[in-house]
């Protein structure tokens, strides 16, 4: 799950950002509407935490023209005022939830987590192919009785693999898709993380490399 942060107050955004990471999502910041929106027009954010007071391009408006746009990122606005009017008016432009600051985190992490479900077709939440079961919610994954250890970015390649079911999945989409902004695009990590996975997965193996197509499972 890719995920961005647009929020102005900057130790905010970045308490926000560690803790989603922390949960194993990758995570980008936006510290104005204007970058924020850029970016969530360039790139495909599975949602966008998107603060409604914002410099330089207001968040209302922020919404609005991605919703123009046809962005398929889900939107969670966040907002200091907690008012029946503000919630209306923020579902009103497009936003697909609501949430008044201050919030727990909890809270918000969850929310992230069912909007990011609603961005993508229903996958269920344990996924299995023969003896690979990845439960999904728990972050859990084993082959036939052996639990697998997995870095989280080792476990979000099989998760997206997974969920592609069968279909080849690109380098570009998994960096996309599992990495942060902070990703070298010409970076080898897909293809070192691959090779610790299949390691870990052993054999028979499971991954197939799909020429000048990427991966599937």
């Amino acid at each position: 799950m890719r995920v961005l942060v647009v929020e102005d107050d900057e130790e905010m955004a970045h308490t926000v950002a560690t803790g989603l990471r922390r949960a194993h999502v990758a995570v980008d910041v936006a510290l104005d509407g204007t970058s924020g929106l850029e970016r969530a027009l360039r790139t495909d954010y599975d949602v966008v935490v998107l603060d409604r007071d914002l410099p330089g391009t207001h968040g209302d408006d922020v919404c609005a023209r991605l919703v123009e746009a046809g962005c398929r990122s889900r939107i969670l606005m966040l907002t200091a005022a907690a008012t029946t009017d503000d919630l209306v008016d923020g579902l009103g432009l497009g936003a697909d939830d609501y949430l008044p600051k201050p919030f727990d985190f909890r809270a918000l992490v969850a929310r992230i987590g069912a909007l990011a479900r609603r961005a993508h077709p229903v996958a269920p939440p344990v996924l299995r192919h023969a003896d690979l079961v990845v439960d999904t919610a728990r972050r859990r994954a084993a082959r036939g009785d052996r639990v697998l250890e997995l870095a989280p970015k080792e476990f979000g390649v099989l998760e997206v693999l997974l969920a592609a079911q069968g279909r080849a999945v690109s380098a570009e989409e998994l960096l996309e898709r599992v990495w942060d902004e902070a990703a070298d695009p010409f970076t080898h990590a897909v293809k070192i993380t691959m090779s610790r996975l299949r390691a870990k997965l052993g054999d028979p193996p499971l991954i197939e490399t799909v020429a000048k197509s990427g991966y599937r499972i």
